[in-house]
């Protein structure tokens, strides 16, 4: 569950069982990347730098790329929807289905469905909403939140999948063993595919030549989604316009790849519209949501590369932070290093309350050297503790540096501070001097202190 904790207080007190689920989950997601990146190209950073490239470009023109793409979308008889806010876009969406008297509905996994809590107002006016992706099941059914954008259990293990079956009497007795599990979860989804009155997704690109969508699964619910239904609607941020249909080459390539490890997702699906007079299945009506909830104030920031963003999840794989914390320590719908950049810019009211999240990493760089769209992250991290700063947010946990910068920047008070260092060795840690320094020290084992032996050394060391 969504914690209101600081990272490093939500982190010292996940169980070991989650932690073990999240690492083993992360890792082998990375070192498939590697592998298989590595294996079919001989310059993948090339690649990931002229994905960064397109996406940048498309960025500094985005009104024109959104009314061509609306444009495009409209000919081939789909109705396009702007929606400005999550209020706006949930209302737009529940227009479009009680206008078609929509009672019940499957859905598809959408990052920006879960930024809006899209789910939770639906069944509150009276919508069946049934999530369809395996992982968003479970979620579903133990009211539990996504830790992970494209591992959404990320953080559950097969013993708790089979405890949450039994309790819902999906299958019969328990069993963890993986493929009866998903083979319980098909059987079980399968009737509701057929009862349901419309189908919503979100998409992974929105070409603005053609208007085709793109839209790329690896279970092919979305598709079993679309197929029985009068009513399609796709809930899209305004950020997955992309200029070209050319232009997927260069992303399916390394969506998959950076995702699961896929040369391609098992499923790459290109919507042209609705159901056309010669096709047998499909929905009759489709629309398009593109929502803004605070994209375009992120585009005007001095952080507006995060925007290229095409939710792989590579950068939370990698993370040493993500991988201790897990995704609900980010306290927000986007976890790990995308999360503590994008989150606390893109839900601009809550920014004092997740400002400590662009402190939550060693500013490695692994994030950045993994994006299949090259975006800084450890540059977008300090930008953000400067405005942080700037603006005088307080930072739980966080220690005054202004005496360090004192002591550092006075040879004759460095000095003194080392030669008499190794007395904090034998100093509880109730003398520090102020409170947030005991906090800090009591969170913390240090080593022992070894000042002034290298001013001695260097005194005595004969030319």
């Amino acid at each position: 569950m969504v914690t209101h904790q600081p990272i490093d207080l939500y982190a010292r007190n996940i169980t070991d069982e989650k932690q073990a689920s999240v690492i083993d989950g992360s890792s082998s997601g990375t070192e498939k990347r590697y592998q298989v990146l590595n294996a079919d190209y001989e310059n993948p950073n090339a690649l990931r730098k002229l994905a960064g490239a397109i996406k940048d470009h498309t960025l500094h023109h985005l009104g024109t790329y959104l009314a061509k793409a609306e444009k495009s979308l409209t000919d081939r008889g789909v109705h396009v929807h702007f929606a400005a806010t999550d209020e706006d876009a949930r209302q737009t969406i529940l227009s479009i289905l009680r206008s078609h008297e929509v009672t019940r509905l499957t859905k598809s996994k959408s990052m920006a469905a879960e930024e809006i809590h899209l789910n939770p107002f639906l069944i509150e006016n009276g919508i069946e909403c049934l999530e369809s992706d395996l992982g968003e099941f479970i979620i579903q059914l133990d009211g539990d939140e996504p830790s992970h954008i494209v591992k959404p259990i990320i953080h559950k293990n097969r013993r708790e999948i089979a405890r949450t079956f039994l309790r819902e009497g999906i299958g019969g007795d328990y069993n963890d063993d993986p493929e009866t599990i998903t083979r319980r979860a098909r059987v079980h989804l399968r009737e509701k595919y057929m009862l349901a009155q419309a189908g919503i997704t979100g998409a992974n690109f929105v070409c603005a030549d053609t208007g085709r969508l793109a839209l790329v699964t690896n279970e092919g619910n979305s598709r079993f989604g679309m197929a029985p239904v009068p009513v399609h609607i796709a809930l899209v941020g305004i950020e997955k316009v992309i200029p070209e249909e050319k232009d997927l080459a260069v992303f399916l390539n390394l969506l998959g790849r950076s995702a699961t490890g896929q040369q391609l997702t098992v499923y790459t699906e290109f919507i042209n519209g609705p159901r056309s007079p010669n096709q047998p299945d499909g929905p009759d009506h489709m629309h398009v949501v593109f929502m803004d909830n605070g994209r375009t104030d992120v585009l005007a920031s001095n952080c507006r590369e995060i925007l290229r963003c095409i939710r792989c999840g590579a950068c939370q794989n990698v993370c040493p932070v993500y991988r201790q914390a897990s995704g609900h320590a980010y306290r927000s719908t986007y976890g790990g290093p995308v999360g503590a950049v994008l989150s606390p810019l893109l839900f601009g009211d809550r920014f004092p309350e997740l400002a400590d999240l662009p402190k939550a990493s060693s500013l490695c760089g692994a994030c950045n050297e993994v994006c299949p769209v090259d975006i800084p992250i450890p540059d977008l991290l300090l930008r953000l503790r400067d405005k942080a700063k700037r603006e005088a947010v307080p930072s739980a946990g966080a220690i005054p540096m202004s005496p360090f910068a004192t002591l550092a920047t006075s040879p004759s008070l460095w000095r003194t501070a080392m030669t008499m260092s190794k007395a904090m060795n034998h100093l509880p840690i109730e003398v520090a001097p102020v409170k947030p320094l005991q906090e800090w020290l009591g969170q913390r084992t240090l080593p022992e202190w070894r000042g002034g032996d290298f001013r001695k050394w260097f005194k005595n060391r004969k030319n």
